[in-house]
């Protein structure tokens, strides 16, 4: 008789896990809105927090992955994520390809970029990342030191909370950057579960992709938006665990209820999120258990029996860093047609936009095409696809149907900050994340295609 079994993706192994508080000081510059008309924060809503996950085969595994989750809006140069991470990389003996440092994209925090120096409340910026890269190695050595025996087991859930925000403008030809209830979102919602030896739950994960922008230009205060009520309702019901939230592939999407000032409602998403998630947790099975198909039972109708029995969960655990060479738009100003646009320029919102494009043109360079690293990690039957774009959907839908049965976490905005990647399909509108993208038609497609043939590499290993 064929045997069947169920089991959730697992990894067994060493894990490790340590949080630190990195609140910015209030009066940090932190406009992120164009149409904002303040500059600096002027309270804290919730406290921003920074979390590492280690992950290791044995006890003296010397060299382990490093995930790590910081309430962080985007990288404005390369220069400040680089003097960051390379201090993390250094201070724990790691290569490029084993520490992931991912930032869940709030729009409600401080500046990280140090030529905001001159802005008001620049002067703070240059400390702040101090401190935070100080956080960053204190917790990437904590999780490492305290990593013991423990299992990380994945499994796919729902969460209706996302929408597409590409909203047709009902008085201009153009898509604006909104609710949009016509076009459906992808709702897959992705939960790790970290359960220690004792069967206590000491991490878990949960990668939905969904712009955190409920707070917006009417707010002046700090706060990792929906993540943190978010973080409220799976830790409150986890004995405390730390959650890490992943930013998934979330391009196009974002809540319904956004653009406001009114922390009640980032709270609100993010509880609804928490409650998803739990459901999920919920439904899991008991750590290191699989279910085995027993047989039937004659009944009124013949009824098929399962039972619940131990696994050994892989150890298998591997880190890739891959390469994509991304065509740039034909036609896109040079740096020193953007500094003459700034230095003409009066209006706040415009300062803004040419600013940010400033910082991408250097970022990307000044030639016909851009490098573009991405990260492909295997942790036993899961695999965690991380990249510094942002990616619509299509990114995280396409790679789980090329390769169904696999537990694929998608994370946007991980080891550097850049652009839009939108599909080639909307590339003649006139529309936000097509106008922001320094990066060609095909460019999403292309990514997709590169990512698959790593993950084709990585499993074939």
């Amino acid at each position: 008789m064929t045997t069947l079994t169920y089991a959730h993706d697992a990894f067994s192994g060493w894990i490790g896990v340590a949080r630190r508080d990195i609140t910015p000081p209030i009066g940090i510059y932190n406009r992120n809105w164009g149409a904002a008309t303040g500059d600096v924060a002027i309270g804290i809503h919730r406290p921003l927090t920074l979390t590492a996950l280690a992950l290791k085969r044995a006890a003296d595994d010397a060299q382990p992955l490093v995930l790590i989750s910081a309430d962080l809006g985007w990288w404005r140069t390369r220069e400040d994520e680089w003097q960051m991470r390379s201090a993390i990389l250094d201070a724990i003996g790691a290569d490029e390809s084993r520490v992931l440092l991912h930032l869940t994209h709030t729009h409600a925090g401080p500046s990280i970029c140090r030529e905001d120096a001159d802005r008001p409340g620049g002067h703070l910026v240059e400390p702040y990342l101090d401190h935070v890269k100080a956080m960053g190695i204190a917790a990437a050595r904590e999780a490492m030191q305290s990593a013991a025996p423990a299992v990380l087991e994945w499994v796919y859930g729902k969460c209706t909370l996302a929408h597409n925000r590409d909203l047709p403008d009902p008085q201009a030809p153009r898509i604006v950057c909104g609710f949009n209830p016509a076009r459906p979102a992808d709702d897959t919602l992705l939960v790790g579960r970290a359960t220690a030896a004792d069967g206590r739950i000491i991490a878990t994960l949960v990668n939905y992709a969904m712009h955190p922008v409920t707070l917006a230009w009417q707010n002046e205060l700090i706060s990792p938006d929906f993540v943190g009520g978010l973080r409220d309702v799976v830790e409150g019901n986890t004995d405390g665990a730390p959650c890490l939230f992943l930013q998934g592939a979330s391009g196009e999407l974002a809540p319904a209820e956004e653009y406001t000032g009114d922390t009640a409602i980032a709270d609100k998403n993010g509880r609804a999120l928490g409650f998803a998630a739990l459901s999920t947790l919920e439904g899991m099975l008991p750590a290191g258990k699989r279910l085995h198909y027993v047989g039937t039972v004659e009944s009124g109708a013949p009824l098929a029996t399962w039972t619940t029995e131990d696994v050994v969960a892989s150890n298998y655990l591997s880190a890739g860093q891959f390469a994509s060479e991304i065509p740039l738009k034909a036609g896109l100003p040079s740096l020193a047609e953007i500094e003459a646009q700034l230095a003409t320029s009066n209006e706040t919102f415009m300062i803004e936009r040419l600013r940010r494009r400033r910082q991408l043109r250097r970022a990307v360079g000044d030639g016909v095409s851009t490098h573009m690293a991405f990260w492909v990690w295997r942790i036993g039957d899961a695999l965690l696809v991380a990249h510094p774009n942002e990616a619509y959907s299509h990114l995280q839908i396409e790679l789980r149907r090329r390769f169904p049965g696999r537990a694929i976490a998608v994370l946007n905005v991980t080891n550097g900050s850049y652009a839009y990647l939108p599909p080639r399909e909307i590339y003649g509108l006139d529309q936000y994340q097509v106008w922001q993208t320094p990066f060609a038609a095909g460019c999403l497609e292309q990514t997709i295609e590169a990512c698959a043939r790593a993950i084709s590499e990585v499993i074939g290993r």
